[in-house]
């Protein structure tokens, strides 16, 4: 089972923030940032950009790290 979010921050153009996720997919993101050879402060900014308003920052790297891991690259 997974464990309860916690808090991670991160830089987005040029302001602190903090984004709740569970270490799993904490882990995830870091890994996909990795593999796509961008810094996570940076894959956070593209996900900001195209989540619209309609979904917060956490669920859009929920549904990207889902999406990514079933072939459907974002």
């Amino acid at each position: 089972m997974s464990a309860r979010p916690a808090k991670h921050s991160l830089t987005l153009k040029g302001h602190r923030t903090s984004v709740s996720l569970e270490p799993e997919f904490w882990q995830a993101f870091r890994d996909i940032a990795a593999a796509e050879g961008k810094g996570i402060n940076e894959l956070a900014a593209e996900i900001d950009a195209a989540r619209g308003v309609s979904a917060g920052l956490a669920s859009a790297i929920r549904v990207y790290v889902l999406r990514y891991h079933a072939g459907g690259k974002t």
